[in-house]
């Protein structure tokens, strides 16, 4: 009777199924830095000193409402951003010089802040657009917008000078110098750029 030896045979395939294991735990799986494929200035907005940046994306199935959406949403985004600007802004100058008769100057400082938003974001552009379809049927649209921080600060400038009352406590304040300060700065950046002569 002849005895069949099975444990050459076996060691061989367990020695072969190591080493391939052992191959492809090594290959690894590639890393996705960006598994969504969103747009790298989506996911790492830009930062510069002379502008306030938000990204926004929206859905829809009809290409231009997706665009339309997405901006307004990045609007809404920068109005936010600029209303806690100009509330700091504010504090600070309510904290300078907000002695006696504080239910008046309250309310004149809050209207300064609100008129201030809805004028600077006419300056609001979109910086990037980026669009993809989703499932054949639906649109996405990434955006990214940008606003130039100095028409902000000439607006609430000039929104302080014509209230004449809140004007003449203000002047004297340091806020209102570093804000001469700011839009001088953007209009010295704006002639170095060769946008106004």
């Amino acid at each position: 009777m002849k005895i069949i030896n099975f444990s050459k045979p076996i060691g061989s395939v367990l020695i072969l199924v190591i080493f391939a294991t052992f191959l492809i735990a090594c290959g690894g799986k590639t890393k996705l830095d960006n598994p969504l494929s969103l747009p790298a200035w989506f996911q790492n907005p830009p930062e510069d000193p002379n502008y306030m940046f938000s990204t926004a994306t929206m859905t829809s199935k009809d290409l231009q409402l997706a665009l339309n959406k997405a901006k307004q949403q990045a609007r809404v985004d920068l109005a936010q951003q600029m209303e806690t600007k100009i509330k700091s802004m504010t504090k600070q100058f309510t904290e300078e010089v907000g002695l006696g008769e504080d239910a008046e100057f309250l309310s004149q400082t809050s209207v300064v802040s609100k008129s201030v938003t809805s004028k600077v974001l006419n300056g609001s552009r979109a910086r990037q657009v980026e669009t993809i379809k989703e499932d054949g049927v639906i649109y996405r649209a990434y955006v990214l917008m940008e606003l130039p921080i100095g028409p902000a600060n000439s607006a609430l400038l000039d929104a302080v000078k014509k209230q004449q009352n809140l004007y003449t406590r203000f002047r004297s304040s340091q806020g209102f110098q570093e804000l001469e300060e700011e839009v001088e700065k953007y209009d010295q950046f704006k002639k170095e750029q060769g946008l106004i002569p």
